[in-house]
């Protein structure tokens, strides 16, 4: 019984802890509208990528437990989210439908105040964030084991938007179904890259299986409802909401398997001191281009972290390149290797500099 009571006396001091809570939330709140309503004087923006990465960072500093710092920065998204609702509710578009991977992304970057609008491929959400019609958008641009989503690439060639954020996602696929068993499906859907992913366990336990291409996993869930003989390459997220049994876990090759995300948008992010700038461009034509391309880079002990080339579809045999590298292009170095590396390009664009993720 003694035990009993001081359970009942540690839950009146956790209720207790709940008000305060709830009145400090409020009051954070309150000062986050006298922001909103300057912000909207001035014509500024709502989504501020690098105020909201200092605000982790000083968390994760302060943070002494018992939560870890994966669960601070959940709780705390999800804050800055409805307290970003209380200026205005910001509207996000994804490649749909709903329970995708990039659903996932978006959700978890945005946290779930946001409005989240599907779009059937990722032309579409170029589109409405350029037309003004939906704030951001959220496009894969890689994936660890199967590389880069090229039609995103091609899609910057002629895109004003800018790069404002990067979200990085550990991809788990399992294999889900209506029915119970791996032996009675018949025929599987998913999207490419995911049946990509899972190719060596797919031959070991599904060697005569009719596989069948779609536009994202959650459209392959969404499909099962109609096929009792079929199944899916999928997340848990995309199981539970469509109500399907998870007949195998985390089938894909790969283990260490995670997929990059974009945040796109009209401005690019702030400097926070740790960032990314990503450029794309198409060289002159000379011997020795590539040296003299890095040169500038090199010389201001710039790190390249990644770089990949487009054929151009406007001529035969000419190339865009695409270049992340470490540091904010309002940095004075970056800027100055920048503008040497411009001078040996036909073309030449920044196609945003945003917080590491």
């Amino acid at each position: 019984m003694k035990k009993d009571n001081n359970i009942d006396k540690i839950r009146k001091e956790i209720d207790t802890l709940d008000k305060e809570l709830l009145k400090l939330l409020s009051e954070r709140g309150a000062k986050a509208k006298k922001i909103g309503k300057i912000k909207e004087g001035k014509g500024k923006k709502i989504y501020v990528p690098s105020r909201e990465r200092q605000i982790f960072n000083r968390l994760s500093q302060s943070n002494k437990g018992p939560y870890n710092e994966r669960a601070i920065r959940s709780i705390f998204r999800e804050i800055i989210s409805a307290t970003r609702a209380l200026e205005r509710p910001i509207s996000v578009a994804f490649l749909g439908p709903e329970a995708t991977f990039t659903h996932q992304a978006a959700t978890g970057h945005f946290g779930h105040a946001a409005d989240f609008i599907p779009q059937a491929d990722i032309s579409m959400i170029f589109n409405e964030v350029e037309k003004g019609e939906i704030d951001f958008g959220v496009v894969p641009i890689e994936n660890s084991t199967e590389g880069v989503v090229s039609y995103t690439l091609d899609k910057f060639v002629d895109s004003d938007l800018k790069i404002c954020s990067e979200i990085i996602v550990s991809v788990d696929l399992h294999l889900i179904s209506v029915c119970s068993k791996i032996s009675d499906v018949k025929t599987l859907y998913s999207h490419p890259q995911a049946l990509a992913q899972c190719r060596n366990w797919l031959a070991r336990h599904l060697p005569h299986v009719s596989l069948k291409n779609v536009d994202s996993t959650a459209s392959a869930a969404k499909v099962l409802s109609k096929n009792k003989n079929a199944a899916a390459i999928a997340s848990d997220l995309a199981a539970n909401f469509y109500g399907l049994n998870i007949l195998a876990r985390k089938i894909q090759d790969s283990k260490k398997n995670f997929t990059r995300f974009l945040v796109l948008g009209k401005e690019q992010a702030g400097k926070t001191g740790n960032d990314k700038t990503s450029i794309a461009f198409v060289a002159k034509d000379k011997p020795g281009i590539l040296f003299h391309l890095l040169k500038p880079l090199a010389n201001a002990k710039i790190n390249l972290t990644k770089i990949e080339s487009r054929p151009l579809k406007t001529k035969a045999w000419e190339y865009m390149f695409f270049v992340d590298l470490d540091g904010h292009s309002s940095e004075k170095r970056v800027q100055k290797a920048l503008e040497g590396l411009e001078k040996e390009c036909m073309r030449f664009k920044v196609l945003g500099s945003y917080p590491k993720a």
